[in-house]
């Protein structure tokens, strides 16, 4: 959205008399074009970073099962310094203590895919539930859904 206003700060009030974008004005605009490629470019590498930090941490556990149907998340939001979080509640059906690695997907209305977080919900005692929360790795702004991609007990 900032981006946006830009573009449109950029370009508005540069164009010649039939419409067509002034001299200055495509200078600027190319400018401003390439300013948001290079955002774009770099917000897509910061998720790469932090998707491929998110499976290495996943794949530190070790004898993990699948526990996604007993892991559920809050509403997520976004703190003060930009970074979604989310609370991750897991709830333990095994009969011993056991920890939650769980992978949380920021993503807009859209689906588009935001941010990721691994959060760690440790020695959740058998029949209980427990809670961390898990804060993305950069910021994020507009509408906020965040999901589930894998969830491990171990």
């Amino acid at each position: 959205m900032a981006l946006t206003a830009v573009l449109i700060a950029a370009t508005s009030g540069c164009s010649d008399e039939a419409g067509k974008p002034s001299g200055e004005g495509s200078k600027i605009a190319s400018a401003a074009s390439s300013a948001a490629a290079s955002l774009a470019s770099q917000g897509a590498a910061a998720l790469a970073s932090a998707t491929a930090e998110a499976q290495r941490k996943l794949d530190e556990v070790h004898n993990g099962v699948n526990a996604k149907d007993e892991v559920t998340l809050g509403t997520p939001s976004t703190g003060g310094d930009g970074r979604a979080t989310v609370e991750a509640t897991a709830h333990n059906t095994a009969d011993s203590a056991k920890s939650f690695a769980v992978l949380v997907q920021f993503k807009d209305t859209d689906g588009n895919l935001l941010d990721v977080a691994v959060v760690t919900v440790p020695d959740v005692a058998p029949g209980q539930d427990g809670k961390a929360t898990a804060t993305g790795t950069h910021k994020v702004s507009g509408g906020l859904r965040a999901e589930i991609g894998t969830a491990l007990r171990y």
